[in-house]
């Protein structure tokens, strides 16, 4: 069964949402969720069926924010530059790079939901970012310069192929950030830390109201 039409996706998302702005990134303004619980089970009554992915989209999440943070006060690595931000969820991070001065910014998502909010993300900070449908995992091809990924090491196996494909841009040349708060799965013996962050996050989706987060590049790059 298909997912509801876009513009029916887009109107879920401006009706369930409030525009906020994440705590660590003052700047920016986002369509989000207030009640994490609450929008799960709309999305589901909305579209009369289960199993639909949870609306990762519709929060800050803290690797997400500390990476925008680094960007936001360290504008010249994005300057001039086109951007890749994989998993974009909320589009925070590219947002960040489009509003620091980056020349592009692709957003890439699975999630049909996700990429319905990020054009809406995009409006809300006077910027335009290129969304990028589907799974990239294994793509050396990417039009970018330098590649972002926030919040992608909290399952093993969904670990271990993003960093390999991660590591192997980076050994290809590109520039690649990650942004993580601690997950059991970030390969720190592969990195080395460039910042580190207080974040606040939600309770509800977290295990702590403020996480120590990092921001991390390869190892030799």
């Amino acid at each position: 069964m298909d997912l509801a039409p876009i513009n029916d996706r887009r109107r879920f998302i401006v009706e369930n949402t409030d525009v906020l702005t994440p705590p660590h990134t003052p700047e920016i303004r986002l369509h989000l969720a207030s009640e994490a619980l609450d929008l799960w089970q709309r999305t589901e009554d909305e579209l009369g069926r289960l199993g639909l992915p949870p609306p990762f989209w519709a929060f800050a999440w803290a690797g997400g924010q500390a990476l925008a943070r680094y960007i936001l006060d360290h504008p010249d690595l994005v300057r001039g530059r086109r951007v890749f931000d994989f998993a974009a969820g909320s589009g925070i991070v590219a947002i960040a790079a489009l509003m620091a001065g980056a020349a592009g910014a692709e957003a890439n998502e699975i999630d049909d939901f996700a990429l319905a909010a990020l054009p809406l993300n995009a409006a809300l900070n006077d910027v335009t970012l290129a969304a990028c449908p589907g799974d990239v995992i294994g793509r050396l091809d990417l039009e970018a310069d330098i590649v972002f990924a926030g919040d992608v090491c909290y399952e093993r196996p969904m670990a271990e192929r993003v960093t390999d494909w991660l590591a192997a841009l980076a050994a290809a040349g590109k520039e690649v950030l990650i942004g993580d708060p601690g997950r059991s799965y970030l390969a720190r013996e592969r990195l080395r830390k460039v910042a580190e962050y207080e974040v606040p996050v939600s309770r509800a989706l977290e295990d702590a109201e403020v996480k120590r987060t990092a921001v991390w590049r390869f190892a030799g790059a």
